[in-house]
């Protein structure tokens, strides 16, 4: 089975990669949080794989870290999540999101990611909840999530409207809060867009 592969990023779309390594190009199966975290085409790419194998078909899905892999690797083991809800639910919400929600029995914030309903969120809870901290012991709070109607909120909710897909305006804006110096909706909006087109 693979597990890791480092190449040349010989392909790149938001949903998958080509991955040039010594000559023989490898379609790798991503979410967008690996999508915004790699290079341009040309550049030297790492990714954590999961080998997938069906009857009819041998897929790859690759992860920029560890977690991504490890929490993927945990969803496609619950009951009616195959690979591809796996990878849709980590491009819908970072995974400190998806722990957090799992942690506080969040079914309303899992189930904004689409192909997720009510029954798919309980389900994912009930199997993860106990082994979630475990895990993924540096989500430990609330802290992990950006608080609801605050300026941070009221950034991603822009940056979302400008086009930006929310894990990496939830992240951009983490980072801009993180290194300090842009309190107001104005400072940080600004701060934030240019670590997306960073």
């Amino acid at each position: 089975m693979i597990s890791h592969l480092k190449g040349l990023l010989a392909q790149k779309a938001a949903d998958r990669v080509v991955i040039d390594v010594h000559g023989v190009g490898y379609e790798v199966f991503i979410p967008f949080s690996t999508y915004y975290e790699l290079g341009g085409i040309g550049e030297t790419v790492s990714l954590h794989i999961y080998t997938h194998v069906r009857e009819d078909a041998l897929c790859l899905y690759g992860f920029i870290s560890p977690r991504e892999k490890s929490l993927f690797t945990r969803l496609i083991q619950i009951s009616g999540i195959g690979p591809k809800l796996g990878v849709t639910i980590l491009s819908g919400l970072p995974v400190e999101e998806v722990v957090a929600a799992i942690r506080d029995g969040d079914l309303g914030r899992l189930s904004t990611v689409p192909g997720v309903g009510k029954k798919t969120a309980e389900r994912i809870i009930l199997e993860l909840k106990e082994k979630i901290l475990t895990l993924f012991p540096e989500v430990r709070g609330p802290e992990a999530v950006i608080p609801a109607g605050s300026a941070q909120a009221d950034v991603v909710s822009a940056l979302v409207n400008l086009g930006y897909a929310r894990p990496a305006a939830e992240k951009s804006v983490s980072q801009a809060v993180r290194e300090g110096g842009a309190e107001r909706f104005e400072d940080l909006l600004k701060k934030a867009l240019k670590k997306l087109s960073a």
